[in-house]
């Protein structure tokens, strides 16, 4: 089903086998606009919260304060993989009987917290203007540099025996940019097993969540989103503006107003009506424009 719609963020719940792109083509459909973006890519492999904004909210999207992330996954011990994850090529099998539930849970924790985390050779980052998962398809070899994440609550929730393989449960809140396949790998490094990701979902983005998510099936019957003002809403601070700093806003003039923020954080600005106007940001004693979204 196919229905013109305003601006907004549909927060997608995506299956497995999807490229981020692919949900996109799908909502330039069922939204019937070409204005369509999202934001923290997906793996293909990876299931779970996918945010996608249409029309004026492709504007919002970089601006978006999504700062920390929900995943639940599951890593396999007893081999490590050329991509840390299912889809690569697995390494030797290493002998995991000797791990004991406890041994799993005490190397755990020793992932919680500010980390120096080297990326996954198969991810998205720039090496020299090229993605290093394009350079690893490539046949070249990628050596990234240590990135500081944090990972702020990394809970075991299951340890199961499976054959050769110790497969382990966990639910990890962490920073943007920290690699859940990465976790993976160090995980069965420290166990000395070698280790790698077989299923991540992702449960939250930011204040977004699966209560708030809708399959693309559910999307092709019932067209989903959330209003640009609600989504401004959640993701920043807010500012009320009177008839005269609303006009002023659709010119993209700069506000002598004080904002109540500290720092260079971007407000969100309403007009009297409640209708979701502009990002501005305090500089001294006015507050200027980051992002006006009314035309």
């Amino acid at each position: 089903m196919t229905a013109p719609v305003d601006a907004g963020l549909v927060v997608v719940d995506k299956a497995g086998g999807l490229t981020s792109h692919d949900v996109v083509a799908r909502l330039r459909r069922l939204a019937g606009t070409r204005k369509v973006g999202h934001a923290g890519t997906l793996d293909p492999m990876a299931t779970g919260v996918l945010l996608v904004g249409v029309n004026r909210a492709t504007r919002l999207l970089g601006h978006l304060m999504l700062t920390e992330k929900a995943y639940d996954a599951t890593v396999r011990l007893g081999a490590g993989s050329t991509t840390d994850d299912a889809e690569g090529e697995l390494g030797a099998h290493a002998a995991t009987e000797h791990l004991t539930e406890d041994d799993v849970r005490s190397a755990a924790g020793g992932f919680v917290g500010v980390l120096k985390q080297v990326p996954s050779a198969v991810s998205a980052i720039k090496v020299d203007g090229r993605r290093a998962y394009a350079r690893v398809r490539a046949g070249e070899a990628v050596d990234l540099p240590a990135r500081e994440v944090t990972v702020h609550e990394l809970v075991v929730t299951g340890v199961r025996h499976d054959g050769p393989w110790v497969d382990v449960d966990l639910s990890v809140r962490c920073s943007s940019g920290t690699y859940v396949r990465a976790l993976a790998r160090d995980l069965g490094a420290e166990l000395g097993v070698g280790g790698h990701l077989t299923a991540l979902r992702r449960t939250a983005v930011g204040p977004f969540t699966l209560a708030d998510a809708h399959t693309l099936e559910q999307l092709g019957d019932t067209f989903t989103m959330l209003d640009i003002g609600e989504v401004a809403r959640r993701c920043f601070p807010t500012y009320d503006l009177d008839v005269d700093g609303a006009r002023d806003v659709t010119y993209g003039r700069p506000l002598g107003v004080d904002l109540g923020v500290a720092g260079d954080e971007p407000v969100a600005v309403f007009a009297p009506g409640g209708a979701f106007l502009a990002l501005y940001r305090q500089q001294g004693d006015r507050a200027t424009p980051v992002a006006v979204l009314t035309g």
